[in-house]
């Protein structure tokens, strides 16, 4: 196909906007992140609760919220009542009206404001509720328990604000493929699938066929949450990302040595190998084609469900790709 000068011109234009995008959209992400992460360090400063748990509150907040806009500095949301106190009816952001009426509202920025809108006073106000607790890792546990009341919401942001200390940041946007690819290996969307095995019930992950040994990688940032026998997945693990997101790897014939639980691991990372485990008491295998059952399962602080990992894998499959 031959270009005219005129057609070359838009096609050169066209390129360059589409380049530029996607530029943009990865400057401005890693701009927001930056700006974030000042907020988080300067409310460490005036409350002494360390940044990282004020992050992970933050990020699992953000997670947790459907249709979040991405450009929202702050995710962490105060129902009024708590805000403002329970006889502060006519919501008055005076500080010491707030404390009299025992509510958490702050002036984080000085402005002689308590404004529940406002991200500096937010996460002040937070870090602020925290400290009553005190400043040790216990003391923030019993703080974000009396604040959520929910175990796996203070699990989960434990070990998110766990990889942002290890890792000094919060834009962590690498993945890999959780099976090798320089390995031969093959799947399909399985996800939804009937299965018999122990009654009647549906296939919850994508299952990635490889031979027996392939390296079975973490495709994230997270804390490895679970490991051990179990009666479907036989030898597993389950690792909680930074995303309110549990990764399930199942059928494994065996882990990586000296793995364990409460390990902080990364994209790439090699957590076990390819089998055929499950099925049974523990060491049963061998009832099926080795193979990797990978599965997906989103936490909204209510509940956790299980959603189809096909579309991701392929994603970080390209990736991966690209990379490799």
């Amino acid at each position: 196909m031959v270009f005219k000068k005129h057609q070359w011109i838009i096609f050169c234009v066209i390129f360059l906007f589409l380049t530029t995008e996607r530029t943009i959209h990865a400057t401005d992400a890693e701009k927001i992140s930056q700006e974030r992460l000042a907020l988080y360090q300067k409310t460490e400063a005036i409350t002494q609760i360390p940044w990282y748990y004020i992050a992970a509150a933050d990020q699992y907040e953000r997670s947790a919220q459907t249709n979040f806009p991405p450009d929202q500095l702050v995710a962490i949301e105060v129902e009024p009542e708590q805000w403002y106190g329970p006889g502060n009816t006519n919501m008055i952001m005076d500080e010491n009206l707030i404390m009299m009426f025992q509510g958490i509202g702050r002036d984080g920025d000085a402005d002689g404001i308590a404004d529940p809108n406002n991200p500096e006073d937010l996460l002040y106000s937070f870090a602020m509720m925290l400290s009553t607790f005190g400043y040790e890792e216990a003391d923030i546990k019993i703080g974000l328990f009396h604040y959520y009341q929910r175990d796996l919401t203070v699990k989960t942001i434990m070990n998110t604000a766990k990889v942002f200390r290890t890792f000094q940041t919060i834009h962590l946007t690498n993945r890999d493929f959780p099976v090798s690819i320089h390995h031969n290996y093959s799947y399909r969307s399985t996800w939804g699938d009937r299965r018999g095995f122990g009654g009647n019930r549906i296939h919850e992950g994508t299952d990635i066929f490889a031979n027996y040994g392939t390296p079975v990688k973490s495709t994230t940032y997270g804390v490895v949450e679970i490991m051990g026998w179990n009666l479907y997945g036989g030898w597993r693990i389950g690792i909680r990302d930074i995303h309110n997101i549990y990764h399930y790897y199942a059928h494994l014939n065996g882990y990586s040595e000296d793995l364990k639980v409460g390990d902080i691991v990364q994209p790439g990372d090699v957590i076990g190998s390819v089998g055929s485990s499950g099925y049974g008491p523990p060491g049963t295998a061998g009832k099926f084609p080795p193979h990797l059952h990978y599965g997906m399962y989103k936490d909204n602080g209510y509940s956790e469900w299980s959603f189809d990992p096909y579309p991701y894998l392929r994603k970080w499959e390209r990736m991966a790709r690209q990379t490799n």
